[in-house]
C-alpha cells in the first residue's frame, strides 16, 4: 500500500466518504476498539487517532478474556456486518482477513511476526466473506464508485439544495449537499449515475461540473470551470481544479489549476503544479504494470494513473506516465518525463536525481503548514522520522 502506508496505518486510507477505519466502526458497531499498529506508530495513534473514535479505544493492547473480532486494517465494508457468534476465520490465501476468537494474550506482535499462535487462527472454521480486502492502492481506486454509493445509502441526514438555485441539479434526490456548503452560479451537480455528496464548508466554483458518484470533503474548494468525474473522492481541505476522474485525494492537497488527474491516489499535503497531468491509459490499451522498488507488479488494470505520497510536489507542466509511483516527500522539477518510479525523499531535475535532505524537507513542510494556519509539532517530527525509516524498507533504497 506504499507510498501512502509509509506515513500512516492503512486503516486511515480514504475510500468513498470516509476512512477504512470509520467504515469498520460504522458497519461492525463495536463496543470498543483496539488498534494494532507498527510500534513506531503507536504513540502517534494514541495522540491523533484515538480522540477521533466514537467508541473507547486503545493501541497495541493484547486480547483479554472477552471474545474479539479481529479485522485487517485493509478491510473495506460495503454493508452492515453480520457478527458471528462462534469462533471463525475468513482467509485470503494464508492471510487472516477476519477472525472471531477468544484468545487472551494474543497481541500485535503475533500478527506482525505471524507466530505459531497467530497461525492457529487458520485452523478455525471458515466463515463466508462479507467484506473486501484491498491488496494494493489501485483496488481502492477501482472500488471507489461502489464505496461512495454504499456510504451515501447509509446517510440518515440527506440535505438537498434548493431546487430554485442558480445551479442545475440532475437526479436531485441523490444530490446531498450540506447546508454549510457553497454552490456558485452555473454549477452542475449530476447524480444520474450515482450520488454527489458535498460535505460541510466545501465550495464549488462557478460553472463546474460534478458527475457522481463523487464525494467532496469538508472545506475543500473546487475551482471554477472544473470537471470532476465519477469515482472521485476529495478529502478535507483540498483545493482542486481542472479535470479529475476516478481518483482519491486524502486531504490538504492542492491541484488548483488546469491539468488532468485520472485513476490516481494522492496523499496529504501534495502540491501538483499547474498543468500537471497523469496518463491513465497506455497507447496499446494493454494492462498497466506498476514498478515499485525494482519489482514490476501486474495490476490487471487498463486504467491506472499515479500513486503519490504525502508532501510531494510537482513543477508546472509535469507529465506522469501511467502506473507511476512517486514516493513520500519528493519533488519533481524536470522538464522531461519523470521516471515511473521515484523513491521517497528524491529531488528530481533534468540534471540529476538527488536525495532530498530531511532538514530541507522539514523546512519546506513548516512553510506549507504555516500557509494553512497549522503549527509544526512534535508529532510531525516523529512522523517525518518514521516515514524516512519506513521508506527505506518499502522501497529498498
Amino acid at each position: 500500500m506504499s507510498p501512502l502506508s509509509i506515513s500512516r496505518p492503512v486503516f486511515l486510507l480514504l475510500s468513498g466518504t470516509g476512512t477504512l477505519l470509520e467504515k469498520q466502526i460504522q458497519h461492525v458497531n463495536p463496543l470498543r476498539v483496539t488498534l494494532w499498529v507498527r510500534p513506531e506508530m503507536a504513540e502517534y495513534c494514541r495522540r491523533r487517532v484515538l480522540p477521533t473514535l466514537p467508541v473507547p479505544g486503545s493501541v497495541n493492547t493484547p486480547l483479554d478474556d472477552e471474545p474479539a473480532l479481529l479485522s485487517s486494517g485493509r478491510t473495506l465494508h460495503f454493508s452492515k456486518f453480520s457478527r458471528p457468534t462462534d469462533p471463525m476465520v475468513t482467509v485470503d490465501g494464508n492471510v487472516v482477513r477476519q477472525a472471531y476468537v477468544k484468545m487472551p494474550g494474543l497481541n500485535w506482535n503475533d500478527a506482525f511476526e505471524r507466530t505459531d499462535r497467530w497461525l492457529r487462527l487458520l485452523e478455525l472454521p471458515q466463515w463466508a466473506d462479507q467484506t473486501r480486502l484491498a491488496e494494493y492502492l489501485w483496488d481502492l481506486i477501482h472500488w471507489n464508485e461502489e464505496a461512495i454509493v454504499a456510504d451515501a445509502a447509509q446517510m440518515r441526514d440527506r440535505p438537498h439544495p434548493a431546487l430554485n438555485g442558480k445551479y442545475h441539479l440532475v437526479a436531485e434526490q441523490d444530490v446531498i449537499v450540506n447546508a454549510q456548503a457553497k454552490l456558485a452560479p452555473g454549477v452542475i451537480l449530476d447524480a444520474s449515475k450515482g450520488p454527489v455528496v458535498i460535505d460541510a464548508g466545501a465550495s464549488i466554483g462557478a460553472n463546474s461540473v460534478i458527475q457522481g458518484p463523487v464525494y467532496i470533503g469538508r472545506y475543500s474548494i473546487i475551482s471554477p470551470l472544473s470537471h470532476i468525474h465519477s469515482g472521485t473522492s476529495i478529502g478535507p481541505g483540498c483545493k482542486v481544479g481542472g479535470e479529475v476522474a476516478a481518483s482519491i485525494f486524502l486531504g490538504s492537497s492542492n491541484k488548483a489549476h488546469y491539468g488532468y488527474v485520472g485513476h490516481s491516489y494522492i496523499g496529504e499535503w501534495v502540491n501538483l503544479g499547474a498543468g500537471t497531468t497523469t496518463s491513465n491509459l497506455k497507447n496499446t490499451y494493454g494492462p498497466i504494470k506498476m514498478q515499485i522498488a525494482g519489482k514490476e507488479i501486474p495490476t490487471d488494470r487498463r486504467f491506472l494513473g499515479s500513486m503519490i505520497g504525502d508532501h510531494t510536489k510537482t513543477a508546472i507542466g509535469t507529465r506522469l506516465m501511467s502506473g507511476s509511483y512517486i514516493g513520500y516527500c519528493s519533488l519533481l522539477a524536470g522538464s522531461d518525463l519523470p521516471p515511473r518510479f521515484v523513491p521517497s525523499f528524491t529531488f528530481w531535475t533534468d540534471a540529476a536525481k538527488e536525495p532530498y535532505k530531511l532538514d530541507k524537507a522539514k523546512e519546506v513542510m513548516k512553510q506549507v503548514y504555516s500557509r494553512r494556519g497549522r503549527q509544526w509539532d512534535p508529532d510531525d517530527d516523529a512522523m517525518l522520522k518514521i516515514a524516512a525509516d519506513f521508506a527505506w524498507q518499502a522501497e529498498g533504497n
